[in-house]
């Protein structure tokens, strides 16, 4: 299960700012941001998703694989930007 909560770091303690589903004494992972710099929620979702789809594959493919398939499209990323931009 994967929870984004906010908290406060207060006396060398991390304090949340809303009630978080745990048991006591349960170990969970911390992945600390400055909430500044924080995701937008659309950013996040995309992120889950990609994790979740990850997670899903019977495999994951190695870089070659993945250059053999990118190879097999046909046309150039560069001509289709310079078509779609319109400048040249």
């Amino acid at each position: 299960m994967i929870q984004h909560v906010e908290a406060v770091y207060e006396d060398g303690v991390l304090r949340p700012l809303e009630p978080i589903a745990l048991a006591e004494s349960q170990r969970v992972r911390l992945t600390i941001s400055d909430a500044a710099g924080e995701l937008s929620q659309r950013d996040l979702d995309l992120v889950e998703r990609a994790r979740a789809e990850v997670a899903a594959l019977p495999s994951i493919p190695t870089i070659e694989e993945v250059r053999s398939m990118l190879a097999s499209i046909p046309g150039s990323l560069s001509e289709d930007v310079i078509a779609e931009r319109g400048d040249y």
